[in-house]
């Protein structure tokens, strides 16, 4: 993951701490943010590789941020693993009808979260 930038949107500090350490330790630069406000822009800034998406955020739903990238033309093709604390089918549909390329539910192992990520980086579905 040598060179690879990921930006997770995560509002619960303690599980984007961990998230971050995972990647970092794979050798990834993570940017964080804790809300969806801003992040069109630091997404358009940023270029990431890899988007970790939550479902549920204070601000907006991981969904419609989705719905929102996917429209934009430099983001439409962005690689988006969504998280979520429920892991039901329908949240499953919704993320895959919104273009979500992966989908993991909380709580997950490490090393599947760090599998998914990878897979995504690298160009893969």
């Amino acid at each position: 993951m040598r060179g690879k930038h990921v930006v997770l949107i995560e509002d619960e500090l303690n599980i984007a701490e961990a998230i971050r350490f995972i990647l970092t330790r794979a050798g990834a630069a993570v940017t964080h943010l804790a809300t969806g406000t801003d992040s069109t822009a630091v997404l358009l800034r940023e270029k990431p590789d890899v988007l970790v998406l939550d479902v549920m955020l204070p601000d907006r739903s991981g969904l419609e941020i989705l719905s929102e990238i996917r429209a934009i033309p430099e983001l439409a093709t962005l690689a988006v693993l969504m998280l979520t604390a429920r892991g039901q089918s329908r949240d499953r549909e919704a993320a895959e009808r919104a273009g979500a390329n992966a989908f993991l539910a909380k709580p997950f192992a490490n090393s599947d979260l760090l599998a998914q990520v990878r897979t995504l980086a690298e160009g893969g579905t």
